[in-house]
């Protein structure tokens, strides 16, 4: 029963977590599965069922850390916009929600205690309480790593289902446009290519500034509660009315 017990706490299942992640990282860098899903796609794989098989593999590729801009790119020369799109975000949908899963069940206890800092607590403050909107936000303007921000909303009282629709919702804008940058590769003048390079560009940038900001407005309403509550005065000892005194 003791061993069970060690092997359940928050600090034993943290560990797990960490070495599977490290073994995803470490797959990745050993056998490049971004490179096949891009260049050595088997070709007796077409149509829905090779989309399908591509989206699971993307999923897996980005819980293993596989930036998502290759996997969109590859997408979109394999299988064209509409399916290349639609690959794409089933696939961040899929990559997210395991993340999200591993991170709730494997880390979730183990790492709320240690949330001590003004700035953590005021950033777990507002992914708990406005998950929805503030993970739409993070999706939309990319400045916020994708799996730092799957395992930050992992660690907070976010809801899964506000999580995954957030996700899909805002991922679509810059996924698209890094999909037609991959389907018109072959044509890098054509109009297609330089309106989807110029978002991909804008957006970036939009999404460090907006995270900067972000984070500054954070810092700033992180204020102790002690700070922002008045000091209440003493109570004041209610006083005995003064008895007038008998002469004799």
């Amino acid at each position: 029963m003791r061993f069970a017990r060690v092997l359940l706490s928050p600090w034993a299942r943290l560990a797990l977590l960490l070495v599977v992640l490290a073994s995803a990282a470490t797959a990745v860098l050993l056998y490049e599965p971004q490179k096949m899903l891009a260049d050595g796609w088997p070709p007796q794989l077409s149509g829905a069922m090779a989309a399908v098989l591509f989206g699971v593999a993307y999923g897996l590729c980005t819980v293993a850390f596989v930036p998502r801009p290759i996997l969109n790119l590859a997408a979109g020369a394999l299988f064209g916009t509409a399916l290349g799109l639609t690959t794409s975000i089933g696939g961040t949908v899929l990559g997210a929600g395991i993340s999200f899963g591993l991170g709730r069940l494997l880390g979730q206890d183990a790492l709320r205690p240690m949330l001590r800092g003004r700035v953590l607590l005021a950033a777990d403050g507002v992914l708990s309480r406005h998950g929805f909107r503030s993970m739409l936000a993070i999706r939309l303007f990319p400045g916020v790593p994708f799996a730092a921000a799957n395992y930050c909303a992992a660690v907070s009282r976010m809801r899964y289902l506000s999580f995954l629709t957030a996700t899909g919702l805002g991922s679509i804008p810059n996924t698209l446009a890094y999909v037609i940058a991959g389907s018109e590769a072959s044509s890098p003048t054509s109009p297609a290519f330089l309106i989807s390079t110029g978002f991909i560009v804008v957006s970036s940038i939009a999404g460090v500034v907006v995270a900067w900001c972000k984070r500054h407005s954070i810092g700033r309403s992180a204020v102790p509660a002690s700070a922002d509550a008045p000091s209440d005065p003493a109570p004041e000892r209610a006083k005995a009315p003064a008895l007038p005194l008998s002469h004799k």
